[in-house]
């Protein structure tokens, strides 16, 4: 075995990504205060051709250089919109008839193993994750106007993950559900 060369990878370009077909799936990020972890979801969005990044509230926007140090230029190839508040960006998800789900830990939650229930899974229905704050998660309002939450089963003493670990997890479950469809 040996590692490919960067040339080996049959990378696309930034314009090969933008016209390419995107999984159904947006991302929002509620009040991310980190810019490594926004650059981070970035980065992650851009592996598996996430739609859109939804940026809210204090979550930073690019272009700046401590994004770009995660991101790698995923903030250049993936689309992506700013909102005041991630309740703005909710009311834009509804408007487009997407089904919004929140990941955090919640009374009636769906465990991310479990989720072949929830119909966000079909590839006509986009959908919308959000992820929230480092400290607080997803502001308690925001999952009021969510079609569901979504959490990670943990079996630690901490049951929480970096956020940007947590996007990671979630979008390639997405991916790996939405490619085999």
């Amino acid at each position: 075995m040996r590692k490919l060369r960067t040339i080996e990878m049959h990378r696309l370009s930034v314009e090969d990504f933008r016209e390419s077909e995107k999984l159904p799936l947006t991302v929002v990020l509620d009040d991310v205060r980190s810019m490594y972890n926004i650059g981070s979801v970035f980065r992650t969005s851009d592996a598996f051709r996430v739609e859109e990044v939804l940026l809210c509230g204090i979550t930073a926007t690019p272009p700046h250089p401590e994004i770009h140090k995660t991101a790698l230029g995923g903030e250049d190839s993936v689309a992506w919109k700013y909102f005041p508040t991630a309740l703005d960006a909710l009311d834009y998800l509804h408007q487009k008839q997407f089904l919004v789900y929140a990941i955090e830990q919640c009374e009636g939650s769906t465990m991310l193993n479990d989720i072949d229930t929830l119909p966000i899974f079909n590839p006509t229905q986009h959908s919308a994750i959000i992820f929230g704050n480092e400290v607080k998660g997803v502001h308690q309002e925001v999952i009021d106007h969510c079609d569901g939450c979504v959490e990670i089963p943990q079996y630690g003493t901490k049951h929480s993950l970096n956020v940007s670990v947590t996007a990671g997890i979630v979008i390639w479950e997405f991916a790996r559900r939405m490619i085999s469809v």
